[in-house]
């Protein structure tokens, strides 16, 4: 089975408890793929996690709890570096396509590094950009067992 691209939102969701379906949903998801040894990180999508759980929750995760998580992050995913190839990739799909700049890096980075698939609720669900195929894990129509090996 192929690497998924788990995008910094899949990551948050599990720590967020204002809507607990999602986080539900985000912490299976996760839990499937990081199992299966199919999660896929960029570096861009730790940085942004630690950012975002420190200081942008409700709640926030303490700075012991946040790094704690970021590390177990990289011991449970393969973590793709964000490189000046990606950097330009995206910045061309940003012009291209319209996109924010952040989601075109999560793209150019799965697609430079051969990740067919990326997880995010950014994406239209089950749309394909040159050749990188998007899931959103809550939309309707996304099946959890289709991530099965």
């Amino acid at each position: 089975m192929s690497d998924i691209l788990v995008d910094t939102n899949i990551l948050v969701y599990s720590f967020d408890p204002r809507d607990l379906q999602k986080q539900e949903r985000a912490q299976q998801v996760f839990a499937q793929l990081a199992s299966a040894g199919r999660a896929v990180l960029s570096v861009q999508c730790l940085t942004e996690f630690f950012r975002t759980v420190r200081w942008r929750l409700p709640h926030p995760l303490g700075p012991e709890t946040a790094l704690l998580e970021v590390a177990r992050f990289a011991a449970t995913c393969k973590v793709l570096d964000l490189t000046a190839s990606a950097v330009l990739e995206a910045c061309r799909a940003s012009n291209s396509y319209q996109m924010s700049i952040w989601d075109s890096l999560i793209w150019a980075v799965a697609r430079l590094n051969n990740v067919p698939f990326v997880m995010t609720e950014d994406a239209e669900h089950d749309s394909i950009l040159d050749g990188v195929h998007f899931l959103n894990p809550f939309h309707a129509a996304f099946d959890i067992t289709a991530l099965e090996p």
